[in-house]
């Protein structure tokens, strides 16, 4: 019989240090975890989606009535409309209905949308509870659901209007990937390859390597333990987003443009992403802050996992994407390169410069 092993990670954030709890079959097991570092907690209101809460949510929910928490169970709509002020504030008048006080907490069993929002809602009820992440795609295990960073969207653009609001636990069940249609997988491995541009170049080797989906799931523990161990480290050194943090967006600032441009319908985060980093990556070659065979090589992976690496944009979609951005600074902006492949750094450029290179010649 082969034998489980759990992969833990210490985040060790002075006064808020949590665990990212890795292991097959852990779903089962959230109840256990949960009363281990909420031993105050009598309720929980478990948010999901309805999308994943005909999944999994009965399967949490006996977990934690078993650790003998009273439950709720909140569904909003899935997909990233849910993720506004108005949904919040369903939640805040949901929680209290529930007669959450401020030694209880709130579980986020979902994806990316289901985490900001729900972690944003542990961050301003009762001026502050705890909650602790579930995560049930690729992309919320390796980068949502780490991090602290909680959010929903305005009108103007994505992630306005957020919170820094650490979890007290992350809980991964690799097994519930399985369920994950191949285009939201993909999605995810946009962000997986991402870590290895920025920091780890024998680890984007390992997922070249690996090649496909299938390849990936065969050592799945080991990438999400990975990419949850660069976080953590970036987060470590850099918690509110002001110096090396920043390298976590490398192909963020012109995949929201890609992404805003489409009205967040045609491409998803991922898609748009994979290509903002293609793109970055030639910016950061024409600006000579990049080696020239470094495009062709992210090109290549993010083709092998059914990303795209080009999408069409205008220059006026380009230039609110840009305007909006919250890594900008008065007229100037922080533009992540890539060194060397594995190695990230943001330059400032003026935004008028960084559109000019946008440009094509």
């Amino acid at each position: 019989m082969e034998m489980v092993t759990m992969h833990r990670l210490n985040v060790p954030l002075p006064g808020r240090e949590y665990e990212i709890l890795i292991e097959r079959g852990l779903l089962d097991k959230v109840g256990k975890r949960c009363r281990a570092v909420l031993m105050r907690a009598s309720r929980i209101a478990l948010i999901t989606d309805s999308n994943v809460g005909p999944l999994y949510a009965d399967r949490v929910k006996q977990s934690l009535e078993e650790s003998r928490f009273q439950v709720k169970v909140i569904t909003i709509p899935a997909g990233e409309t849910s993720k506004s002020p108005e949904m919040l504030a369903m939640l805040w008048e949901e929680l209290m209905a529930f007669g959450i006080t401020r030694t209880d907490a709130i579980a986020a069993l979902g994806g990316g949308v289901v985490g900001d929002l729900a972690g944003f809602a542990a961050a301003t009820i009762l001026r502050g509870i705890d909650y602790v992440q579930i995560p049930t795609t690729l992309l919320a295990q390796v980068d949502s659901s780490v991090g602290g960073k909680v959010a929903v969207d305005l009108k103007a653009g994505k992630n306005l209007a957020g919170a820094f609001w650490q979890p007290r636990m992350v809980v991964m069940d690799p097994d519930v990937l399985e369920t994950l249609s191949d285009k939201t997988f993909a999605d995810g491995m946009a962000e997986v390859i991402k870590y290895g541009c920025i920091w780890d170049a024998s680890f984007f080797e390992m997922l070249d390597a690996c090649g496909s989906r299938e390849g990936v799931m065969q050592v799945i523990e080991q990438v999400l333990h990975i990419c949850c161990a660069i976080k953590s480290e970036v987060v470590l050194q850099d918690e509110h987003d002001t110096g090396l943090r920043m390298i976590l967006n490398f192909g963020h600032t012109l995949g929201h443009a890609y992404e805003k441009a489409y009205n967040y319908e045609t491409y998803t985060h991922g898609e748009a992403v994979a290509a903002g980093m293609c793109r970055a990556a030639e910016l950061g070659v024409k600006l000579g802050r990049t080696p020239a065979d470094v495009p062709e090589k992210i090109i290549s992976i993010v083709k092998k996992f059914g990303l795209p690496d080009c999408i069409a944009c205008s220059m006026e979609d380009y230039r609110a994407a840009i305007g909006l951005d919250k890594k900008g600074q008065g007229d100037r902006i922080s533009l992540i390169v890539l060194p060397e492949l594995g190695k990230a750094q943001p330059i400032k450029l003026k935004k008028t410069e960084l559109l000019d290179s946008i440009r094509e010649p």
